[in-house]
């Protein structure tokens, strides 16, 4: 599977917000647990079961989603076949470089005020 490619992002991205559905659907059931809880008549027993029965199969979808989303993650390599440390060691030769000709020029300017003044 082409993990750049636009198509698998999408489906990605879709099992995401489909987590993410499920996760607004976990706290609406713990929600309606904890309102039967407080019921007044006291709860209504088959209503927590369900709810709470759904509550656990969401939570089962939710990590095994994530979990493959992770993994899908870790095995993407953004980094392979470039150039990465040759652009590393290029920048690192630009920046010595620059350190260098900071120094060049200091230098020059204290010949130059050296010389004016004999």
């Amino acid at each position: 599977m082409n993990v750049d490619s636009p198509q698998s992002q999408n489906t990605s991205l879709q099992r995401l917000q489909n987590v993410e559905k499920r996760v607004v659907r976990v706290l609406e059931l713990a929600g309606a647990v904890m309102d039967e809880l407080a019921n007044p008549s006291g709860p209504r027993k088959e209503l927590l079961n369900n709810h709470c029965r759904e509550f656990m199969q969401l939570i089962k979808d939710i990590q095994v989603t994530l979990r493959e989303e992770i993994k899908s993650a870790c095995e993407y390599r953004p980094f392979e076949k470039c150039d990465y440390s040759a652009r590393l060691s290029s920048e690192i030769s630009c920046k010595k470089l620059e350190y260098v000709l900071s120094h060049l020029d200091k230098m020059k300017e204290i010949i130059d005020q050296y010389q004016g003044s004999a």
